[in-house]
C-alpha cells in the first residue's frame, strides 16, 4: 500500500513539475519596469495586464503578435518612433481610428485603422501595454485623463 501511495505521490509531483515548465515557457512580451518589481501591483502594471488583453481581441491581427506589424501595409509598434515622438497622435488613432500617410520608422503607410470603441481607460491600457511591450519601455504611463482631455481631429 505504501509503494502505490509513493508512486501515486511522485507522478503528481512530475505532473506539477511539467506544468510549471509548460508556465516558464510561455513568453511575456511585456516588460515590468524595473521599479515596479515590487510583490505590489503597481497602477503601471496593472494597466499593462489589462491592456494585453485588449491588443490580444483586437490589435494583434494587424500588428501581430510581436508588434513588427506588416511591412507597408500595418505599421510596426515594437521599437515605433511613432509611439514616442508622437504620443497625442498615438492616443487619437486608437481612440478615434486613422487613416491617411504616416511614417514610421521611416517607411511610409497609408492604410485606415478603423476605431474600435474602447473605452477612454481602455485605451490608456492599450497604450501602456504598447508602449511597455517588445524593445519598448515608455516608463511615462498614459492615463484614462489624458486620453479624455484628446479630441478628435476635424479636418
Amino acid at each position: 500500500m505504501k509503494k502505490i501511495l509513493f508512486i501515486f505521490a511522485m507522478g503528481a509531483l512530475v505532473a506539477c513539475k511539467s506544468d510549471k515548465k509548460e508556465n516558464d515557457n510561455e513568453d511575456e512580451s511585456y516588460v515590468i519596469p524595473s521599479s515596479e518589481k515590487s510583490s505590489e501591483q503597481s497602477p503601471l502594471t496593472a494597466s499593462i495586464k489589462r491592456g494585453k488583453d485588449i491588443y490580444s481581441d483586437l490589435c494583434v491581427t494587424c500588428h501581430l503578435p510581436t508588434g513588427k506589424g506588416i511591412p507597408g501595409t500595418y505599421p510596426p509598434l515594437d521599437g515605433s518612433n511613432w509611439l514616442t515622438e508622437k504620443r497625442e497622435e498615438s492616443i487619437r488613432g486608437v481612440k478615434y481610428g486613422m487613416q491617411g500617410p504616416i511614417e514610421v520608422n521611416g517607411e511610409e503607410y497609408d492604410n485606415i485603422m478603423t476605431p474600435m470603441g474602447l473605452s477612454d481607460q481602455e485605451v490608456a491600457d492599450a497604450m501602456n501595454y504598447v508602449m511597455n511591450s517588445w524593445s519598448n519601455n515608455i516608463d511615462d504611463m498614459v492615463t484614462e485623463e489624458e486620453v479624455a482631455a484628446i479630441q478628435e481631429k476635424t479636418e
